[in-house]
C-alpha cells in the first residue's frame, strides 16, 4: 500500500483520534482550543504550508540560497549527491553555527541505477596523543567541551570526496563554485543565524582566529549583514583543485597541526593523514510496515529504531496525537532506550555492540514489559542486551534519476571548540568531548577510536523500495525526532510537511555516553501545541515538565510518490528551512 493511500484511510478511519493533533505555527495555543491550524470538521492538521511537490529533482535544506545553490547543482546535471556536497559546503560558509568543514558527516544513499542502500561513516578519530592517561596525569575529569583538547580530527571533506567518488558527475571545482563565490562577495545573514551568531562567542572568542575570522567588525555577525569569509573562500579553492590530500596531507594539515601545537591540543598531522571514512550497512526495523532505516554505531540511530520497536506495542493512534497518554508512553520509551544508548553504544572496531539483539523485536517486548501506564520511571537499568547539547544541519537532495541522499554534518556544540587554525576559515569540532573517561566503559576515550556519535540521517522503504529520505537535527532530539515523524505519518496519517510541524515532545536528563546517570526520571519538555490539561496530567503522572526551550530539532524530507512519478519535499517552520524542487 503506498504512502498516500495509507494517509487517506488512517485519516478517514480514525478522525477522533486526530483530535489532539496540533501543529506548531507561531504563537499556537492549546490542543483544546479553537487555535490556527486545526479543522474540527476534517479532522486534519493544518500544515505551515503545504508540501512541494515536483518531477524532476527536489532538495530540503535548513536555508534558502543553499536550497538554490542545489537545484542549481542539478540543473546544470549534477548527481544528488553532488547537489547534496554543494549545500553542505554553502551551509559551512552561511550556517557555521551548525556546520563546517571542522566536523564530521553521515549520509545514507540511495542508488537507483543499483537499487542500493549504502551508508557513509565520515567521523573522524582521536588524535594519537588522546589517551586515557593523559586526561588523568593533568587531572581532567571530563573532556572539555571547548578548547584544543576535544578536538577529533575532522571527517567531512573525506566524506565529501568518498560520496562524490561513487555517485558524482560534476568537477569538485563546479560543485564547491557557489559557495567560493558566496564566500567572497558575501551573503545576507538570515535573523535565525544571527541570534545563532550572537549566542556562539563566549569563551570561542578568545581563541586565536576566531574573531578575526567571524567577528571582523568587533562583533558577530548581524541580521541582514552581507558576511564574508575569503578565509574559507581560499580554503574551499585548495579543496576544488587540489582534492581531499591537500586537506589531509597537504599545506591545511600542516597549518592544522601548527596552530594545534601552539594551542596545546591533541591533533597531530599524522592523525589527519591517517583519517579514513568507512562505507557501513544501514540497520533497519519495519514499523508497522514501513521500513526505517538507520546507520550503526559509533551513531546513536538505532536508538530510533528501538523506540519503535518499543511503541509498535502499543495502539498509538488510539490513544490519539494530543493524549497525555501518548505522551508518556513515548517518553517512557525513549527513558528505556537512552539507557542502552548510554551503556552499548560506541565505536565498533573497538566494542562489541550487541546491535542485532538491541533492535530485535523480541528485545522490544521484554523492555516494553517495564513501562507502567500511568506512572513516569525515575530511573532504568540498560537492558542485558549482550547528548543534549549541539547543533547540526540536515539536508535532503533527489534527482531526476531517483537518486536520493540523507546526509547530516555537524561541528558539534554550534560552533565547535573556537579552535580557528592557520586562517583557513574554519572552527575545528569538539566532538571529543562525548568521549566517556570511565576506564571500563564502552565510549571510554582510547586514540583512533571514533567517539559517540549524536548526528544520525534516516530513510525509509516501502516494499524494497525507496520511499523517504528525513532527518531531524539537534543532539539527543534527533532519535526522538525520528521516531515521532514516523509515529505522525503512520499512526497520525499527517503528510510529510504536517509530520514535521506537529508539536514536539523532548525528553532530558537521561543517562549518557560520557558516564551520567538518570536518577530523577529526567525532565519533559512540550511544544505549546500540547494544552495545560495534558500538562497537569503528566505531572499528576510523576512527569517534570519543562520550559519549551526551542531545543527540538529541525527537519527536512523528500518522499517519493512512485505511482505518480514525483517527489515530495517539507521542511523546517521552526527554522529557516526551505524545499524546492524543479
Amino acid at each position: 500500500m503506498s504512502f498516500l493511500s495509507i494517509g487517506v484511510k488512517r485519516i478517514m478511519k480514525r478522525r477522533a483520534s486526530l483530535v489532539g493533533i496540533v501543529l506548531l505555527i507561531l504563537g499556537g495555543a492549546d490542543v483544546m482550543g479553537s487555535e490556527p491550524g486545526y479543522d474540527r470538521v476534517t479532522g486534519r492538521a493544518f500544515a505551515s504550508r503545504s508540501e512541494v511537490i515536483a518531477a524532476h529533482g527536489m532538495v530540503a535544506t535548513s536555508q534558502p540560497l543553499v536550497t538554490q545553490i542545489a537545484l542549481d547543482i542539478l540543473k546544470a546535471g549534477g548527481s544528488a549527491v553532488d547537489a547534496a556536497i554543494a549545500a553542505n559546503a554553502a551551509l559551512g560558509l552561511m550556517e557555521p553555527t551548525g556546520s563546517g568543514i571542522g566536523g564530521d558527516l553521515f549520509a545514507i544513499v540511495w542508488d537507483a541505477d543499483k537499487q542500493e542502500l549504502t551508508g557513509l561513516n565520515a567521523s573522524g578519530r582521536a588524535p594519537a596523543l588522546m589517551t586515557h592517561e593523559y586526561f588523568r596525569e593533568h587531572g581532567i575529569d571530563s573532556v572539555p567541551p571547548y578548547g584544543p583538547l576535544p578536538v577529533s580530527v575532522p571527517g567531512a571533506v573525506d566524506g565529501w570526496f568518498e560520496l562524490h567518488g561513487r555517485y558524482g558527475r560534476l568537477s569538485m571545482a563546479e560543485i564547491l563554485a557557489p559557495a567560493i563565490r558566496y564566500a567572497r562577495e558575501g551573503f545576507p545573514v538570515s535573523e535565525t543565524i544571527a541570534y545563532y551568531f550572537s549566542t556562539s562567542a563566549g569563551p570561542r572568542a578568545d581563541y586565536p582566529g576566531f574573531a578575526e575570522t567571524f567577528m571582523p567588525d568587533g562583533e558577530m555577525p548581524r541580521k541582514g549583514e552581507l558576511f564574508r569569509n575569503p578565509r574559507l573562500a581560499e580554503t574551499y579553492e585548495i579543496i576544488a583543485n587540489d582534492g581531499r590530500d591537500a586537506f589531509y596531507k597537504g599545506d591545511i594539515a600542516k597549518r592544522i597541526d601548527a596552530y594545534m601545537t601552539e594551542q596545546g591540543g591533541l591533533l597531530r598531522y599524522a592523525d589527519l593523514a591517517a583519517h579514513r571514512s568507512e562505507w557501513v550497512t544501514p540497520v533497519t526495523t519495519n514499523y508497522r510496515g514501513w521500513d526505517v532505516y538507520e546507520l550503526p554505531p559509533n551513531g546513536q540511530g538505532i536508538a530510533a529504531l528501538q523506540i519503535l520497536n518499543i511503541l509498535e506495542g502499543f495502539d498509538i493512534a488510539a490513544m490519539g496525537f494530543g493524549s497525555a497518554e501518548y505522551v508518556h508512553t513515548f517518553v517512557e520509551a525513549k527513558k528505556l532506550v537512552f539507557e542502552d544508548r548510554a551503556r552499548f553504544y560506541a565505536d565498533m572496531d573497538f566494542v562489541d555492540v550487541p546491535v542485532d539483539r538491541l533492535i530485535s523485536k523480541a528485545y522490544a517486548d521484554e523492555r516494553r514489559q517495564l513501562i507502567s501506564q500511568d506512572r513516569a520511571a525515575t530511573a532504568y537499568s540498560a537492558g542485558n542486551a549482550i547528548l543534549d547539547d549541539g547543533d547540526t544541519i540536515y539536508l535532503t537532495v533527489a534527482d531526476r534519476d531517483g537518486n536520493m541522499v540523507s546526509l547530516i554534518q555537524s561541528n558539534y556544540r554550534g560552533m565547535g571548540s573556537g579552535m580557528t587554525p592557520g586562517g583557513l576559515g574554519f572552527v575545528l569540532q569538539d566532538r571529543a568531548e562525548l568521549f566517556s573517561l570511565e576506564e571500563r566503559h564502552a565510549n571510554v576515550v582510547e586514540p583512533g577510536k571514533r567517539p559517540f556519535h549524536t548526528i544520525i540521517p534516516a530513510f525509509v522503504m516501502q516494499d524494497g523500495k525507496p520511499l523517504m529520505s528525513f532527518g531531524v537535527m539537534g543532539g539527543a532530539m534527533q532519535p526522538q525526532g525520528h521516531a515521532q515523524i514516523i509515529i505522525n505519518m503512520v499512526d497520525f496519517g499527517m503528510n510529510l510537511q504536517e509530520a514535521g510541524d506537529a508539536a514536539r515532545i523532548r525528553h532530558g536528563g537521561s543517562s549518557q555516553p560520557t558516564g551520567q546517570v538518570m536518577t530523577d526520571g529526567g525532565v519533559v519538555h512540550l511544544e505549546r501545541g500540547f494544552g495545560s490539561e495534558i500538562r497537569a496530567q503528566l505531572e499528576a503522572m510523576g512527569h517534570t515538565l519543562g520550559e519549551s526551550d526551542g531545543g527540538f530539532g529541525g527537519y527536512q524530507a523528500i518522499l517519493w510518490d512512485e505511482k505518480e512519478g514525483v517527489y515530495y519535499g517539507a521542511s523546517e517552520v521552526r527554522k529557516d528551512g526551505q524545499a524546492a524542487g524543479y
